[in-house]
């Protein structure tokens, strides 16, 4: 029977850590909120971005799909309070068409 060679607690942890892939750098480092005005005007005239697709969440929130020309998405969730959110945003957006499933 092969025994398993015991690694102490605190050096598999640094191991552990050593080895983990450096975390991707997001374009936005953390949840950015604004009245829903100033985030429609920030989206459009800042980004160029106009609203592509939206989806009731729930009873009180729209996720909102903002995207530009140029290709940048933003995902955006927009609350019954009036406030709007950017959850998630990135680049290379490509709308595809609807098709006919007959």
């Amino acid at each position: 029977m092969r025994r398993l060679a015991l690694i102490p607690l605190g050096l598999l942890a640094l191991s552990v850590l050593l080895a983990a892939p450096a975390a991707a750098e997001s374009p936005i480092a953390e949840v950015v909120c604004a009245p829903s005005a100033e985030m429609r005007d920030r989206l459009t005239r800042d980004y160029g971005a106009s609203l592509s697709g939206q989806g009731l969440r729930d009873h009180d929130s729209v996720m909102e799909l903002w995207s530009s020309a140029r290709g940048d998405w933003t995902l955006v969730v927009a609350y019954a309070s009036g406030l709007r959110c950017i959850v998630a945003m990135g680049e290379a957006w490509d709308t595809i068409p609807a098709r006919d499933p007959a």
